[in-house]
């Protein structure tokens, strides 16, 4: 697995939120016309102690999604604990050990930072794990079978 790019879109808390989502849809929507990828993996949204924060990644997420959808790029969503798992073999994994396991798996240099650029090159290595798993899954299903319907 190689890492073809990476980093973090910026914005500013003094910016409206609105602004701070259309910046971060353009350049979204930017990357992805420049790379066409096949997928777009996401973190799912975790509702912690800070309602007010996780409301904002959410937004950030959708805008994200958005992004995809309109260059008709399917989305994968994976909760913080099977992203810990895929890159360190922990779901309790602490962000420095994914931050540096990150760098290991793609053979960086370095850990990349910040943190969040690292975050997101995890949540790609946990979707490309997981893509062999979902192909052999297709594969095996007969064609015009209806997973998780009973036919009584």
């Amino acid at each position: 697995m190689v890492a073809l790019d990476g980093g973090v879109v910026e914005t500013t808390a003094k910016e409206p939120m609105e602004r701070r989502l259309e910046r971060i849809h353009r350049a979204l929507a930017e990357l992805i016309a420049w790379h066409e990828p096949r997928a777009l993996a996401i973190e799912s949204v975790y509702f912690g102690k800070n309602v007010q924060s996780a409301t904002a990644v959410g937004q950030a997420s959708g805008v994200a999604m958005l992004a995809a959808a309109q260059r008709d790029v399917e989305c994968f969503s994976y909760t913080p604990q099977a992203i810990k798992m895929a890159v360190c073999g922990s779901g309790g994994a602490a962000k420095d050990q994914v931050q540096r396991m990150v760098g290991t798996l793609l053979g960086l240099p370095e850990p990349p930072t910040p943190d969040h650029a690292a975050d997101a090159l995890a949540v790609a290595i946990c979707h490309g794990g997981s893509a062999g798993h979902r192909q052999a899954v297709a594969a095996a299903a007969p064609v015009g079978a209806a997973v998780g319907r009973s036919a009584g």
